[in-house]
């Protein structure tokens, strides 16, 4: 049976942020997702998980400067490692905080013209610093292919990307996000994805194709990818990564039964 997780960032976003995690144990979620946790402190989200019994399973390191400058990410921009580095120290301190036990390591953008090796190379380096600061604590580093439709330039797009990364670093507690909204745009197949690489991926997110709504319509049918997962063993969590077409509440019939 699939465990599901809220996601926080996209889910519930007619209440106020801290009012979400309410919101989602009222819907029957034992868990929950965000992408970014910093602009509060740690403790306050704590409380929410403790008062409301929900996991926080996932977040993001900082994604750097968003809004002015584009960019999604600091980990694969060379020159920028000690910045990097102060993002994922402090995202295990947040994960400690929080009891999560997965943090994903945002790449980031590519300019144009600039060379992707020496971004690959500053990745590789530092997942390998995030992944011997997590291991101790039993923290898990994800890294997640993002779909250019949605993120253009990022570092890279492709599952199969992502897993020759995941070879690359070479430890144990790094793992591929897998995420079948982006895969599906990229790389198409999901179902022969889930076979060939699992054991692989320790988080997978969802939504549906090609509109980023409740997973209850579109070109997947994940009824039967449910049943994939079970069927290769995956225990991990499912996060919902969509976008409501509506009122969140209103689109839940089709987690209903598995919650």
């Amino acid at each position: 049976m699939p465990k599901f997780a809220a996601n926080l960032s996209m889910m519930f976003t007619e209440l106020p942020f801290l009012d979400r995690f309410a919101a989602a144990a009222d819907a029957g979620f034992k868990a929950v997702e965000f992408l970014f946790p910093y602009d509060y402190p740690a403790e306050q989200l704590a409380e929410q998980l403790r008062q409301h019994g929900l996991q926080q399973v996932l977040f993001n390191t900082a994604p750097g400067d968003a809004a002015a400058a584009g960019e999604w990410g600091l980990a694969a921009l060379p020159g920028r490692e000690a910045e990097a580095r102060a993002d994922i120290d402090r995202a295990l301190e947040y994960a400690l905080a929080l009891g999560c036990p997965n943090v994903h390591v945002m790449a980031g953008v590519v300019p144009a013209g600039a060379d992707p090796a020496a971004y690959r190379t500053a990745f590789i380096d530092n997942l390998r610093y995030a992944a011997d600061a997590f291991a101790p604590h039993g923290v898990n580093v994800m890294i997640e292919a993002l779909s250019p439709q949605v993120k253009p330039n990022y570092l890279f797009s492709s599952q199969h990307q992502a897993a020759a990364l995941q070879a690359q670093v070479d430890r144990p507690n790094l793992f591929i996000q897998f995420d079948f909204f982006h895969a599906q745009l990229v790389d198409g197949n999901i179902s022969g994805l889930m076979q060939a690489l699992a054991g692989r991926y320790g988080h997978i997110q969802i939504a549906g194709v090609p509109d980023r709504h409740e997973p209850d319509s579109g070109e997947l049918n994940y009824p039967w990818l449910f049943e994939q997962l079970d069927r290769l063993g995956y225990g991990g969590w499912i996060g919902c990564e969509y976008q409501p077409r509506a009122a969140t509440d209103a689109g839940l019939a089709w987690v209903r039964p598995y919650l």
